[in-house]
């Protein structure tokens, strides 16, 4: 049976990025790990462990057994700067250029990069071995490679891209360098010149399917006709959907980038009061993914409510159960929470004598593993089994975890939230990002699986395109199917009524 009537209300996931904004917060999760060396994995984030021992005056910055854990901004910067003997690890160019924006602008940032990066050429110049001056230019084009590949974005204002040209000029303005330098930083800025465009392509596409801001989806005030299709003309196979709802959920969550993720935290209270990049940005990327996972729980309802023999209704019920069911068994958590979300609207929950006739075992397992006790414990559970099974696997299928996007967030918020951006000496908590970027990074590598499932048009069409009831028309359908049954259920039918003759 659906959850009892008071979690029935509502749907199960408030819009994601609605809820950052409310003050009552859940439990929040203890991030063990953040002070735990060993659950550093093996292709991630690595807590900062040094490679060629690190830069010589970094004196601002703390070590905790061979660790970085705090440090001046200044310091930091600095860090990120190679030289003719160091170059820093993968894992800290990606963390600082990723949680710096919490600090200072990305073009602010070039501008120091670039600073530190003629410093060090002019201490070069007046040795005579050009072979040392020739490793530090290659060494910082790697540098900018690196950054407009992971951050490509960061480069979208034309402060970003002036300071970028500025660099590249002090690389190359004082000898002949190399043809293979010249040939990388040609390359860089070809690439990026296109991953820019994408975003511009897909920023105009996302804004063309905007809806209104209190309209999610193509929402109609009254039911659609009784001819239009229902999903078990489209699809009868739960396993066939599921898999179409994982294209869904792989292409729309692949258009989220790093940054985006940070810009939900930024724009939270800062220490530094300071407003990064991400401000200016129309997160569309992620506002069509929350709005995806609404559309969808919808849908389920929609689907679930339109019909009006209770055998078909029921087995509406029971083909979802079993799509949720095979949205597990991928890793699809999203679409599965999405689905279970559905079915507890308080539309469908009180359908009382539909459900009697649903064979609820399957829907009680699915229920336990998404159980919010304990914060999700067992999602959480489910969660890390996939994520092992994904670290492992030898085909793609294997590799796919989708978590719950409104959880995810939730928990990289209140590890920004329960854990200051700076110590009480001034200096960067840095250890605090090392795990926000851990966390952040899962994530990306599960946006970049490609799916395995054959695609299937038509039936991504109906997904993406049927009709959805407005929550007035769910409970018009509902209690046309099955009779309000107490006080409260009556003077709601009755209130609908009403506004119904007057419209009419």
């Amino acid at each position: 049976m659906p959850w009892e009537e008071g979690l029935t209300g509502a749907p199960l996931m408030p819009h994601s990025l609605l809820l950052l904004s409310q003050e009552a917060m859940p439990q929040t999760f203890v991030f063990s790990s953040m002070l735990a060396p060993s659950c550093s994995r093996q292709g991630q984030p690595s807590m900062g462990e040094c490679s060629g021992g690190g830069r010589s005056g970094s004196g601002d910055l703390v070590f905790q057994d061979g660790r970085l854990i705090s440090g001046s901004l200044e310091a930091l910067m600095e860090h990120l700067v190679p030289t003719v003997d160091y170059y820093p690890d993968r894992t800290y160019i990606f963390t600082f250029l990723l949680s710096s924006r919490v600090f200072i602008h990305p073009h602010d940032l070039l501008a120091r990069v670039g600073q530190i990066c003629l410093q060090q050429r002019q201490q070069l110049e007046a040795d005579p071995d050009q072979a040392k001056l020739s490793s530090l230019s290659a060494k910082i084009v790697q540098l900018l490679k690196e950054w407009t590949e992971a951050f490509p974005y960061d480069f979208q204002e034309e402060k970003a891209m002036a300071e970028l040209k500025a660099i590249i000029h002090c690389v190359t303005q004082c000898e002949e360098e190399s043809s293979t330098v010249k040939k990388a930083i040609t390359q860089m800025t070809q690439n990026l010149l296109l991953s820019l465009a994408a975003r511009s392509q897909l920023q105009e596409f996302w804004e063309k399917l905007r809806s209104p801001p209190m309209d999610k989806g193509p929402v109609l005030k009254a039911k659609p006709p009784a001819t239009q299709k229902d999903i078990l003309s489209v699809c009868c196979d739960p396993l066939v959907l599921a898999q179409q709802l994982t294209h869904i959920e792989l292409e729309r969550v692949h258009s989220i980038h790093p940054e985006d993720l940070m810009q939900i935290l930024s724009h939270r209270d800062s220490l530094d009061n300071c407003r990064c990049r991400g401000d200016q940005t129309k997160t569309y990327s992620l506002e069509a993914y929350d709005n995806w996972f609404n559309c969808l729980s919808m849908l389920v309802a929609t689907e679930v409510c339109r019909i009006v023999k209770k055998k078909q209704r029921t087995r509406v019920v029971e083909f979802f159960i079993d799509v949720a069911r095979e949205c597990f068994n991928i890793g699809n958590f999203n679409s599965m929470m999405a689905i279970i979300s559905g079915m507890n609207l308080s539309p469908v929950a009180r359908l009382k004598k539909t459900w009697s006739k649903v064979k609820t075992a399957k829907f009680d397992v699915l229920e336990h593993h998404m159980d919010p006790s304990s914060n999700f414990c067992n999602y959480r559970t489910a969660l890390q089994g996939a994520t092992q099974r994904s670290q492992m696997a030898h085909s793609s299928r294997e590799k796919i975890v989708i978590p719950v996007f409104n959880l995810f967030v939730k928990d990289i918020y209140f590890l920004h939230k329960i854990h200051t951006n700076r110590l009480p000496n001034g200096q960067v908590n840095f250890k605090k990002f090392w795990e926000l970027s851990r966390q952040i990074h899962d994530f990306m590598m599960w946006t970049q699986v490609e799916c395995p499932f054959e695609k299937d048009k038509k039936i991504q069409s109906y997904l993406l395109t049927a009709p959805i009831y407005s929550e007035e028309a769910l409970f018009i359908a509902s209690f046309e199917s099955e009779g309000p049954e107490n006080h409260m259920e009556k003077d709601s039918w009755k209130t609908l009524r009403t506004t119904l003759l007057n419209r009419a």
